[in-house]
């Protein structure tokens, strides 16, 4: 049986299903899922990238962030840095050997763990942290950690983005139906939930238009903040805020992603190809408010990472390099991070608080 096969059958039992019922099913599905069935989705021979896919300038300047951000919670013996979605690790990789070579101090109090739901993922990151793991430095699991009450710091990148969201029209709610294997679209009144998603935190469709409810994020944000007691939460991702929405932007934003070009359609290819929709901060800083979470700062990548690497002017990026050749590529790699044609205005660093007195964050220095 296939994944298309599988859903039309569970739509043949139970009806008409939500859209974000169909996203959740071609994403994390434990046997046919995007995420879930293999590990060669990432980097630039698959469908997507991410930062730390551009260069490893990436995890070394969060490194230097999260060095400061250790210290600001008062430089605890023991530090727990949990990931979400890590991916491949290639992130963590990055965050690890450099934290271990430049900042020592930090790196003897850290504890890394990756939370990865994807099995063959998670394989795949212990062989890529390997030594960090034997060590004891690093711990690889399914879900959060049940006791966060130790000082932690929780990053996300990309993570949100592809959490299922549910889609509301003018027409109504958006459920999948299916005919013959062949999905198709049907609308009905929007739940109450979606409804008071619309009401508080983004708009409600005008006619012709699509907007995402993203009930699945909140919950996670809001679970997450409540288990925190002293921590700060770095949430890199596209996105937009409900001032954006009013202003008639990030409406209708589910995109299906095949080998780095958009998809016709998210209903192509079942759990062949990436479905995302962009993440709403303001959702998401009120669910993490809900949980005792305060806003630091919502900057755009590029003003979180100059203001990292403004002090050093990006050392981390230049070490390794032997020839004037590979400072040039390097610089390349690092304007992609930073620039509007890049990935330096579109992405977005929410950083968030709880039951610590943070002072001025490097990350934080060009916010507006």
């Amino acid at each position: 049986m296939t994944l298309r096969q599988r859903i039309a059958a569970e739509i043949a039992r139970t009806g008409p299903i939500p859209f974000s019922r169909y996203m959740e099913a071609c994403l994390y599905d434990p046997e046919f899922g995007y995420y879930t069935r293999h590990a060669g989705q990432f980097g630039k021979s698959g469908d997507f990238y991410t930062s730390s896919d551009v260069h490893a300038v990436f995890g070394r300047l969060l490194a230097r962030q999260f060095d400061e951000m250790w210290r600001a919670l008062g430089e605890p013996a023991r530090l727990r840095l949990i990931e979400l979605g890590p991916g491949r690790g290639l992130f963590a990789q990055d965050v690890l050997d450099w934290s271990e070579k430049k900042f020592p101090a930090f790196f003897a109090a850290l504890e890394y763990t990756c939370v990865e739901r994807s099995p063959a993922l998670r394989v795949r990151i212990a062989g890529t942290l390997a030594r960090h793991a034997a060590a004891g430095k690093l711990a690889i699991q399914p879900s959060l950690p049940e006791d966060l009450d130790a000082p932690a710091i929780v990053f996300a990148n990309e993570f949100f983005d592809a959490l299922p969201v549910d889609v509301v029209t003018g027409r109504g709610q958006l459920f999948v139906a299916a005919e013959r294997d062949c999905f198709l679209e049907t609308f009905a009144p929007p739940t109450p939930e979606v409804l008071e998603f619309l009401d508080r935190y983004a708009v409600h469709p005008d006619a012709g238009e699509r907007v995402e409810s993203c009930l699945a994020a909140n919950k996670v944000m809001t679970e997450l903040a409540a288990g925190l007691r002293q921590a700060f939460v770095v949430v890199v991702d596209y996105g937009y805020t409900r001032a954006e929405q009013l202003g008639g932007r990030h409406r209708g934003t589910v995109t299906a992603f095949r080998q780095h070009a958009l998809s016709p359609s998210p209903y192509d290819a079942p759990g062949e190809q990436d479905i995302t929709a962009d993440v709403n901060f303001t959702a998401l800083q009120a669910a993490g408010a809900q949980g005792g979470l305060r806003t630091l700062g919502l900057v755009t990548q590029a003003q979180f990472l100059m203001g990292i690497g403004e002090a050093n002017q990006f050392a981390d990026a230049f070490e390794d390099c032997g020839s004037r050749q590979e400072q040039a590529k390097v610089a390349l790699q690092l304007k992609h991070l930073v620039t509007p044609a890049g990935m330096g205005e579109s992405f977005h660093a929410l950083i968030m608080a709880k039951g610590v007195e943070a002072g001025a964050l490097s990350g934080l220095k060009f916010a507006g």
